[in-house]
């Protein structure tokens, strides 16, 4: 059978591809502002680690750090080694810790290759890290982790001085840092049964006894985005602010804590508009019947691309400061809206669906209620066939 030869076949940014059915638009400008706000409510002696894992939270981890250091972010967090070689790829030479546990030597190899720093949650990584770099000749820097009461990565908060102390004795090994990580700070202060201030204690506890010990934590860092936001007294040398730097609370009683600005809008086109007559079914399982005669748009845009099918029915999107309801079940790459009220929505419209719209705002919040999640899958959630473009972009 013959076949006609393709040629080259454009990137899906060039030809319009990225503007023709849904995308992402990122205001870069309001991340620099969040993260100069957040350096700006600091504590004397803090900085700002930028955390842009998850491709910097679905907004573009390199646009992100990017904006975050034009902010005054001064080093950045990751969650895996290739989010933090991306980095470097990028020509980013600014700190970078690697948040995930990493265990096996070729992962810390990589790490003392381009400059990362490992989270250390024993003293097994701790004698590989020695090995790797004495064999290589030049230090590698690491952050220890304490476990103060997450149940997650870390070692027990009550090994901490002694771990500090055989690592310091390591010749090739830098402890460049030592942290924990709050697991309720983001509860209302009478609401989080005194854990947050339990683990503060259990953090100061550790680093009491390196001072009595005469042996040097390096940079001291405990708070995530509720915790900087909550209180100064968990500021200590360094932040990691995740959320808050893409322009959302963690909480609704901390909102008041800074000026944020959401920085993603979620947009999708038009690309049928029908009528039909009262009484029809939309969509999968017919859950949604038409009571009037009704014009109905489909948006390129499904749960394929992270738009959660639990939201079915429970949304509306925005065009031209007005709200049109979404109807029937998200289906994976369409959703359907009633436009029986909004005769200006035209084939090839753009709605959006995350954002802002004149006085009428849809926020990662809003979803993540009406589906019983967070705000933080949410924004995780948006697949990469969604291109990811500078604001205004449509």
């Amino acid at each position: 059978m013959n076949t006609l030869p393709l040629g080259p076949q454009p990137e899906p940014h060039e030809a319009g591809y990225s503007r023709q059915r849904a995308w992402v638009e990122v205001d870069a400008a309001a991340i620099t502002r969040n993260a100069a706000t957040l350096v700006e409510g600091l504590a004397p002696g803090s900085s700002l680690m930028a955390v842009v894992k998850a491709d910097g939270y679905g907004h573009g981890a390199v646009p992100v750090a990017q904006a975050a250091l034009a902010g005054g972010a001064s080093c950045f967090g990751v969650a895996t080694l290739a989010e933090g070689v991306q980095l470097r790829r990028a020509g980013i030479q600014a700190p970078v810790l690697v948040l995930g546990n990493l265990i096996h030597a070729e992962e810390l190899r990589s790490c003392l290759r381009w400059q990362l720093m490992p989270t250390l949650s024993g003293m097994r990584e701790a004698l590989l890290c020695q090995n790797l770099a004495a064999a290589a000749g030049r230090p590698m820097a690491v952050h220890l982790k304490l476990d103060t009461g997450m149940a997650r990565l870390g070692v027990d908060w009550h090994e901490g001085p002694r771990l500090v102390a055989a690592i310091r004795d390591l010749a090739d090994v830098e402890l460049a840092g030592v942290y924990s990580h709050l697991a309720c700070a983001d509860a209302p202060p009478d609401d989080d049964n005194g854990f947050t201030a339990q683990q503060l204690q259990r953090f100061e506890s550790v680093l009491d006894s390196l001072r009595q010990q005469q042996l040097s934590a390096g940079c001291r860092h405990l708070a995530n985005s509720a915790g900087t936001l909550r209180s100064r007294a968990v500021h200590y040398d360094m932040v990691r602010v995740g959320l808050a730097l893409y322009g959302h609370s963690p909480a609704p009683h901390l909102r008041a804590a800074a000026a944020l600005q959401p920085a993603m809008q979620l947009r999708a086109r038009v690309s049928l508009i029908r009528t039909v007559e009262a009484g029809v079914g939309v969509s999968y399982g017919h859950r949604f019947r038409t009571s009037r005669r009704s014009r109905l748009a489909v948006v390129g845009i499904g749960y394929a691309d992270g738009v959660p099918r639990q939201l079915s029915g429970q949304i509306t999107v925005l065009h031209r400061g007005r709200a049109v309801p979404q109807v029937g079940a998200i289906t994976m790459d369409q959703l359907i809206l009633d436009a029986s009220d909004a005769p200006e929505l035209e084939v090839g419209s753009v709605v959006t669906l995350l954002g802002q719209e004149g006085d009428l705002q849809i926020s990662p919040d809003d979803w993540s209620r009406r589906c019983g999640t967070i705000p933080w899958e949410i924004l995780c959630g948006f697949k990469h066939r969604l291109p990811r473009l500078p604001l205004g972009a449509h």
